[in-house]
């Protein structure tokens, strides 16, 4: 196969006449599929490439670390939006505000919460996950956050609560913010499925969380999948 093969002058200041600087491959994204194009003087050559060996060979060169993680992280990732930790925390009775009405003073709660699973970047709302135990295998079942302020799918609803740009300081940050009363809070536990405030109010001043009221969400690995934007498969 021959081809005339395209150029492209180099811009450099005070040079008229630079010479033409030739093509040699072209990388061509399509829907489909991505195709790698060669020129060698005037024949040509085509093949299909993955995605995931241009990613290599772009980053090959690059290097990543994760510096120094907090005692308790579970995973390290690079994400779309910069790193992503996972923290956690085991149970422990945590003091909450829950603002019940607007304009009036929050109530102060003392609540026992499970073991919880927070995947975290600086400065952004957690995901926030329940664990009968510290996680150690993908397949591990996570559970609904027992709490306000959590979508169904497991993200924090930030907002006017601004979150440090520490990760490590987030999931304590999670539990300075006020609880709104708002919002979907269905099936986060087994005995008062349509109403979380019951179960808080039942929890408040005791000193252990039931874990048979935990509610399944996921496994670690959808959790992971679900954290970097992909689509768990």
């Amino acid at each position: 196969m021959t081809t005339k093969t395209e150029s492209a002058r180099w811009s450099l200041p005070g040079i008229d006449e630079a010479p033409r600087d030739a093509l040699r491959l072209q990388l061509e994204v399509y829907e489909e599929t991505v195709l790698l194009r060669g020129f060698d003087a005037d024949l040509s050559w085509v093949r299909t490439v993955s995605a995931d060996a241009v990613a290599h060979a772009v980053t090959r060169h690059l290097g990543f670390s994760s510096g120094l993680l907090p005692k308790d992280a579970l995973w390290w990732q690079q994400g779309e939006t910069g790193q992503v930790v996972a923290l956690w925390r085991p149970p422990r009775v945590w003091a909450v505000a829950l603002q019940r009405e607007a304009f009036k003073p929050p109530a102060r709660l003392r609540l026992p919460m499970p073991g919880l699973v927070f995947v975290c970047s600086p400065g952004r709302a957690p995901w926030v996950y329940a664990a009968r135990e510290r996680p150690t295998d993908p397949e591990e079942q996570l559970f609904r956050a027992p709490a306000f302020n959590v979508f169904s799918d497991g993200r924090a609803c930030p907002g006017t609560h601004r979150f440090p740009e520490e990760v490590d300081d987030i999931p304590e940050s999670f539990f300075q913010s006020y609880f709104s009363g708002t919002g979907d809070t269905r099936n986060r536990s087994r005995r008062h499925p349509d109403d979380l405030h019951a179960l808080w109010e039942e929890l408040d001043g005791k000193s252990d969380y039931p874990l048979d009221d935990l509610v399944p969400q996921c496994t670690v690995a959808h959790a992971l999948a679900a954290t970097q934007g992909r689509r768990f498969r």
